[in-house]
């Protein structure tokens, strides 16, 4: 949670621009299609291949995540709730970001514990279908299904759509996904970068939104992914 106050102590010491904790360098903004910026950083007290992300919207920080170096979900912060859930250590399969770039696909069986003591499982697969250049930037075009479960078994909700992995940087960006909850409501998404911007170009470091705040509704701004 420390890094967390870190971070909302820095929006407000300087709105519209991010200052990640001390300790840690940004790396990376990313504007994306869904009325929301992500700020890539990583912290020189992490393991090797840790990352984090913070994501902004018109509303301010809303979500704040860390993966591994194989893109496992270490730990997530919905900012507006204030509830953070961690990965398990132990899992039937874990996520692999190497095993799907070596061999197409990826499936993964893992849990994870909110600090409010509920406990889910991720079942799902990531697949690579192509490639594309957004922005200059090349990247492997997947397609991806999630289950998550709560500890009883009951299915909670159901995602299925398209991302975006790049080798450069080592993790997940978001595309076009379909979820559709134990209620049976569904919500379509494009979490879709539109401009990777890095140290010393126009608008890094922004935290104001500049795609599609007038054209769509935003949904969960990890696409899914921590």
């Amino acid at each position: 949670m420390g890094q967390l106050c870190c971070l909302v102590c820095a929006g407000q010491a300087a709105a519209g621009q991010f200052t990640p904790p001390q300790g840690c360098t940004l790396t990376m903004t990313v504007q994306q299609r869904s009325c929301t910026v992500a700020q890539h950083y990583t912290c020189a007290a992490d393991a090797p291949g840790d990352q984090w992300v913070a994501y902004f919207t018109p509303q301010g920080l809303v979500h704040l995540a860390r993966i591994d170096a194989e893109t496992r979900w270490m730990e997530s912060t919905d900012v507006v709730a204030g509830i953070t859930d961690r990965l398990e250590p132990q899992a039937r399969d874990h996520a692999s970001l190497r095993t799907l770039l070596a061999a197409g696909r990826d499936d993964f069986d893992f849990w994870t514990i909110s600090d409010d003591g509920e406990r889910l499982n991720h079942v799902g697969r990531d697949e690579l279908t192509g490639t594309a250049v957004i922005d200059g930037m090349t990247l492997d075009t997947t397609r991806f299904g999630l289950m998550t479960y709560a500890e009883n078994g009951t299915l909670l909700i159901a995602r299925s759509g398209s991302q975006y992995v790049s080798r450069e940087t080592g993790r997940f960006y978001g595309g076009v996904e379909t979820a559709t909850d134990w209620q049976g409501e569904t919500e379509t998404t494009d979490d879709t970068p539109v401009r990777f911007i890095r140290p010393g170009q126009p608008g890094f470091a922004s935290t104001v939104p500049d795609y599609g705040c007038n054209a769509q509704m935003v949904g969960d701004p990890s696409g899914g992914r921590a």
